[in-house]
């Protein structure tokens, strides 16, 4: 499965405890990764800077859902669920 044109979903639902660059300190949920241009994709793409929780996140029926939205409720969820607070 290819990732939507423009969603991002998965660069600003989730949180990122790792290091991005531009983010040392990763990202909380809900915060756009500094990294994704004005067209929502990944300016670090393929290369090793890229986290490596972004790099094992693929694509899929379930996460990505039919909208955006969709992709978004479903991140959120997985966040909070996973989340120890």
């Amino acid at each position: 499965m290819e990732c939507r044109p423009s969603c991002g979903a998965c660069c600003i639902a989730p949180s990122i405890s790792s290091a991005i660059p531009g983010m040392p300190l990763g990202k909380k949920a809900g915060e756009r990764c500094i990294q994704l241009d004005s067209q929502n994709r990944c300016m670090i793409f393929g290369q090793a800077e890229r986290p490596a929780v972004c790099a094992s996140l693929k694509p899929n029926a379930e996460m990505c859902g039919a909208s955006n939205t969709q992709a978004f409720i479903w991140l959120t969820q997985l966040e909070q669920s996973t989340s120890p607070d």
